[in-house]
C-alpha cells in the first residue's frame, strides 16, 4: 500500500467498494459511494496513520469531514457515517490516532493531537477530490482531538463540531475542583489499556503468558501490583495513567494541551454540543463562551452556535437514567453533524440559519428552546439561603433554603470518615454504566446518611426556572489539614422522588488556586466556592428544591484522605469533622439564574 505525504498525492492501490445508499432528504439523488481502506499519512515526524476514505464516485470537487479516533475507525457508527456522508456529498476521512488500531506510533493522550491534526488536515485538504475545505467532527475524546487540531489553526480546517468534550484536561476531565475524577478515569483507561494490550501482545509475543493475566477490568487501576516481575508491562499498557496521578495539580504538564489558554488561537466556526449529566458539561458550555469571547476573528465569533441535549455520556435515548423526559429530546448526532456542515459549507438554509445560535432543552418542560447566548442574559442570580438550626444531617433533618440573610443561625456537623464515603449515585459517568448507573437517579437512598446535609424549599407555590450557572459558596472548617465539600441540586417531586440535576466538588487545599496546595488550619473558617457547573431545569409546582452538602462522592471522585495526602499513591485516613456555618458573619448560599415569569 502507498504512503501519503502532505502535499503529495500519489495513486491509491487500496480495495474499493462500491455501496448504494438510500436516499437523503437534502439529496434529490443519492452519491454512490466508493470507499478506500487503510490509506497512509505520514506525519511530520515520520510516524505513519491510517485512514479510511468514503467519497462520492462522482467528477468534482468536495468538502471534506474528518474525524480522528481512538476508537477504531472501523466501529460501527464510523462506518455508517462515511456513508451517510459521502452520499451526500461529501469526502468522509476516518483516521486512527496515534498508536491506536492501525496507525503506528505510541499512544498518549492530547500528546500529538495538534501536530498530528494540523498534518492530517492539510494532507486531506491537498486531495485531488477535495475542494480545500476540511471539517472535523466527532465526540468527547475526538471532541478534543478537534480542539487540539483547532488552536494550532491549519490553514485549510475550515469549520469543527465537538460533541460532548473538554476545555480543559486537568480541570474537567481528570480532575475536578482539585478532586480526582476516579470513576471516569479508571474505566476509561481500563478500556484504551485493551488495545495497548492487544498491540503489546501482537510485537512481544514471548510475553503473553506474562500479560495475559493483567486484570483491565478490575478497579481501581492505580492499586494494581506495583512491585512484582510485571511492574514494567503494567506501566507500558497506561503510562500516562500515572503521570496523571503524579501531577495533581494545574502545572506545566497541563498547560501544554489546555484549550481554554488557546481560545485566542482558534479562527474557524464551530458547533458545540453539549449536555445535561454529561461528564464534560463544564467545559463544552466554557469552549463555547470563550471562543465566542475570544475567537481570533471577528467571523469566528459570529460563527459560534450551541446545542444542549440531554444525557451525552450518561445516554441518548428519550429516557436517561431513571427519568424519561419524554418524545422531544432525543439527539441525532450524524444528522445534526451533517445538517452542520451543510449549512456551513453548502449554504443550506437550514436550522443553523436560525438567528438564534443556542439551542438547549429544558428539563422539567422537557421542550427544546432557541436563545439568543448563553449564559442567558435576562438569568437574574439569586440567592438561596442555607439555614437550619443545627441539625441539617440526612432528609430528616431541619435544614432549608431561604431568601432572608441568615442571623445568628447554630452551624451544622457532620463526620466525613474516608472509610464509609457517601456513595455516588447517578449524575456525570463515563465509562462503565453496567457497574455504575449514570444520569438522573432517586437521591433518597444518599439522603438518609448523618454526614449529607440537606437544605430544602417548601413545596413550590408555582413553576421556577432555572437556567444558568450554579455555584454554591460555602463557609466552613474542618478538624482536619484537608477535606472535600461536595454539592448536589435536586429537584423534589411531590412523590419524594429526589432527582439529581448538576453537581460539585472543591478540594480544600486547592479553593484558592490549582497550581498551588493550601492546607487548612483545622478549625479555622474558610470561605469555599463549589462549581455545580450548570443546568436548565423548571421546579414544577408542587416541587421541592433541594441541596445537598457533603465530603465525598464516591466512586466519581477519589476519597480525601484528610490528611493532605494523594489517596492515589496510598497513606493513612484520619476521619475529619467538618462544619458548615450559615449566620449573618458567614452567609452561606446556593446561587441560582432565575429566569423571571412571563
Amino acid at each position: 500500500m502507498n504512503t501519503w505525504t502532505i502535499n503529495r498525492v500519489v495513486p491509491l492501490s487500496t480495495f474499493v467498494i462500491l455501496i448504494i445508499i438510500p436516499q437523503f432528504v437534502l439529496a434529490a439523488e443519492p452519491y454512490t459511494v466508493t470507499v478506500e481502506h487503510g490509506v497512509a499519512v505520514t506525519m511530520r515526524d515520520g510516524t505513519v496513520l491510517r485512514a479510511d476514505i468514503y467519497r462520492p464516485m462522482a467528477p468534482g470537487r468536495f468538502p471534506v469531514l474528518l474525524t480522528r479516533t481512538p476508537y477504531d475507525k472501523h466501529s460501527d457508527g464510523d462506518v455508517d457515517f462515511g456513508h451517510k456522508g459521502a452520499a451526500r456529498g461529501y469526502v468522509v476521512i476516518n483516521q486512527d490516532v496515534r498508536g491506536r488500531y492501525t496507525s503506528d506510533g505510541e499512544w498518549y493522550p492530547f500528546l500529538h493531537e495538534s501536530d498530528d491534526g494540523y498534518d492530517t488536515v492539510e494532507w486531506a485538504a491537498a486531495l485531488p477530490y477535495s475542494d480545500g475545505r476540511v471539517g472535523m467532527y466527532g465526540g468527547s475524546y475526538v471532541g478534543a482531538t478537534q480542539m487540539l487540531a483547532a488552536i494550532a489553526h491549519p490553514p485549510h480546517l475550515a469549520g469543527i463540531c465537538p460533541v460532548v468534550t473538554a476545555s480543559n484536561y486537568h480541570d474537567g476531565w481528570t480532575y475536578q475542583g482539585g478532586a480526582f475524577e476516579q470513576w471516569f478515569n479508571e474505566s476509561w483507561t481500563s478500556g484504551l489499556a485493551q488495545d495497548t494490550l492487544n498491540r503489546f501482545v501482537r510485537s512481544h509475543t514471548n510475553a503473553l503468558n506474562g500479560i495475559a493475566k493483567l486484570p483491565l477490568t478490575q478497579y481501581p487501576l492505580f492499586e494494581l501490583p506495583q512491585a512484582s516481575s510485571d511492574t514494567d508491562l503494567l506501566h507500558s499498557l497506561a503510562p500516562y495513567f500515572l503521570d496523571w496521578v503524579a501531577h495533581p495539580g494545574y502545572d506545566e504538564y497541563w498547560k501544554r494541551w489546555s484549550i481554554e489558554d488557546h481560545y485566542a488561537d482558534i479562527s474557524v466556526p464551530s458547533l458545540t454540543v453539549a449536555a445535561w449529566y454529561d461528564i464534560f458539561l463544564g467545559g463544552s458550555l466554557r469552549n463555547y463562551v470563550g471562543v465566542r469571547l475570544h475567537s481570533k476573528n471577528e467571523a469566528a465569533r459570529r460563527g459560534q452556535h450551541l446545542m444542549v441535549t440531554i444525557g451525552g455520556h450518561a445516554g441518548s435515548s428519550r429516557k436517561v437514567g431513571d427519568v424519561d423526559f419524554g418524545p422531544a429530546p432525543p439527539f441525532d448526532e450524524d444528522e445534526t453533524t451533517l445538517s452542520w456542515y451543510d449549512y456551513l459549507f453548502k449554504n443550506v438554509a437550514n436550522d443553523f440559519a436560525h438567528p438564534k445560535p443556542v439551542r438547549l432543552f429544558v428539563m422539567g418542560t422537557n421542550q427544546w428552546r432557541e436563545e439568543e447566548d448563553w449564559p442567558l442574559a435576562r438569568a437574574r442570580n439569586t440567592r438561596y439561603f442555607l439555614r437550619s438550626d443545627g441539625q441539617a444531617n440526612s432528609a430528616r433533618g431541619d435544614g432549608a433554603l431561604v431568601s432572608a440573610t441568615p442571623r445568628s443561625d447554630k452551624p451544622d456537623q457532620y463526620i466525613y470518615d474516608p472509610a464509609n464515603p457517601a456513595p455516588t449515585v447517578g449524575g456525570p459517568l463515563c465509562c462503565d454504566s453496567g457497574h455504575l448507573g449514570p444520569g438522573p437517579r432517586d437521591q433518597r437512598a444518599v439522603e438518609r446518611r448523618s454526614d449529607v446535609l440537606v437544605y430544602s424549599t417548601p413545596p413550590l407555590e408555582q413553576d421556577l426556572e432555572v437556567t444558568g450557572p450554579v455555584q454554591l459558596e460555602l463557609f466552613a472548617k474542618s478538624s482536619a489539614v484537608d477535606t472535600d465539600f461536595t454539592a448536589k441540586l435536586v429537584d423534589v417531586g411531590p412523590d419524594g422522588f429526589a432527582q439529581n440535576l448538576t453537581e460539585g466538588i472543591v478540594r480544600a487545599r486547592y479553593r484558592n488556586s490549582q497550581e498551588k496546595t493550601e492546607l487548612m488550619n483545622p478549625g479555622q473558617i474558610y470561605k469555599f466556592t463549589v462549581d455545580l457547573w450548570a443546568t436548565a431545569n423548571v421546579f414544577r409546582k408542587g416541587h421541592t428544591l433541594r441541596l445537598e452538602v457533603s465530603s465525598s462522592n464516591f466512586p466519581r471522585f477519589d476519597k480525601n484522605l484528610n490528611t493532605g495526602d494523594n489517596a492515589a499513591v496510598g497513606g493513612k485516613s484520619v476521619p475529619a469533622m467538618n462544619t458548615i456555618y450559615h449566620d449573618a458573619e458567614h452567609p452561606s448560599a446556593l446561587i441560582l439564574p432565575i429566569l423571571p415569569t412571563t
